[in-house]
């Protein structure tokens, strides 16, 4: 497979490209501005490069459509640029989210805000190398989000106008919606208790849907089909898929954060337990356990401290209560309704048969 049709290897080189343009315009700043790209790129290293692929694969469902199959299979640079800017904005949501959740780590390196307080105490710099990592990282991901609003202003300069507006809102709702949902996250670990026990759930759902499964899955879609002119029921019938795919891959990474290996995961077993993050899973396992266990439940979640005899205990209480099988049976359900989303949609065979590829990607995994 080519670059040109392997959309992996596109994203990949067009990201080289860019971060190499963005070092030469750089270099004039000095050292300190070189490790700040330096940090910027190495966040972008690694990783599934699911939002560029959704991307991609939206373009290609469409273009397919419209166009020999032939001729689709080359990927063009507003669709390759584009999907890489998507990337781009992701590797600027986890530099913030690991400095919200005071993570360590990101994909089995350390994460933004630690390498630049190692890169602080490492050249001798006085003052607190910790404060300076936090400080920078936030600075970072401010930098990342330009970044990728420069590349994807280069993907829709190549487009009629048309096109690039309808691209454009789509990606000014998916940047909406998923710092929204980010907030929504970090509030509900504070806000739930005041809310009654029966809610948990829902309201576990509604930070899936806006911090994950709009932005991870339905919005790239929807995004590479603006691009490829996609029509109002194309675009509609990407998002009907996307949104219970998104759905599912959360729910996914819910269930790897609390059991997942960490040497697949790049981050230690059980931290959304240390996080404290009031998933679907701790909602179910909540509402099946009695008082009592809740409360030690409660008290134990969001300690950062937790060893790992506490975590084992945690988790065994999450599968006896049940609640792992019933958020395997939702992933499956979501799965499902995606998958019929597909059917009779006017999109291209073999890109809707990519999309079921990449929906077995999203959420039968180990990290």
């Amino acid at each position: 497979m080519s670059p040109q049709s392997d959309p992996v290897e596109a994203v990949s080189q067009r990201l080289d490209t860019f971060v190499t343009g963005q070092r030469s315009s750089t270099a004039r700043m000095g050292d300190e501005a070189a490790l700040l790209v330096d940090v910027a790129a190495s966040t972008l290293r690694g990783g599934k490069g699911l939002r560029g692929r959704f991307c991609i694969a939206g373009w290609r469902a469409v273009e397919e459509a419209s166009v020999s199959s032939s001729s689709a299979s080359e990927i063009t640079d507003a669709a390759t640029t584009a999907a890489a800017a998507l990337e781009v904005f992701h590797a600027a949501a986890l530099v913030h989210d690991d400095l919200i959740d005071n993570s360590d780590t990101r994909r089995g390196r350390p994460s933004a805000h630690r390498a630049l307080e190692r890169a602080h105490r490492d050249a001798g710099w006085t003052g607190d190398a910790a404060a300076f990592g936090r400080s920078a990282a936030v600075l970072l991901g401010d930098l990342l989000v330009a970044w990728s609003d420069d590349l994807f202003e280069e993907a829709l300069a190549q487009l009629d106008a048309a096109r690039a507006a309808r691209a454009r809102a789509e990606y000014a709702t998916m940047r909406r919606d998923v710092t929204m949902g980010q907030f929504l996250d970090i509030a509900e670990e504070s806000a739930y208790a005041s809310e009654p026990d029966d809610r948990h759930a829902d309201r576990a759902l509604r930070v899936a849907s806006f911090k994950s499964a709009r932005y991870s899955v339905q919005q790239p879609l929807v995004i590479g089909a603006a691009i490829a002119g996609g029509d109002d029921a194309q675009r509609a019938a990407l998002a009907a898929f996307g949104h219970p795919l998104g759905m599912a891959f959360q729910l996914r990474d819910d269930v790897l954060g609390v059991f997942g290996d960490s040497a697949e995961t790049g981050k230690p077993s059980g931290d959304d337990l240390r996080e404290g993050k009031r998933t679907v899973l701790i909602a179910y396992a909540r509402a099946a356990l009695p008082p009592s266990a809740r409360r030690i439940v409660d008290e134990l979640i969001g300690d950062p401290g937790l060893d790992d005899d506490q975590i084992a205990s945690l988790q065994r209480t999450i599968v006896d209560s049940g609640a792992l099988d019933r958020v395997e049976q939702l992933i499956a359900d979501y799965a499902r309704d995606a998958d019929r989303a597909l059917s009779g949609a006017r999109l291209g065979n073999t890109a809707v048969g990519e999309l079921r590829d990449l929906a077995r990607a999203a959420t039968v995994r180990t990290r």
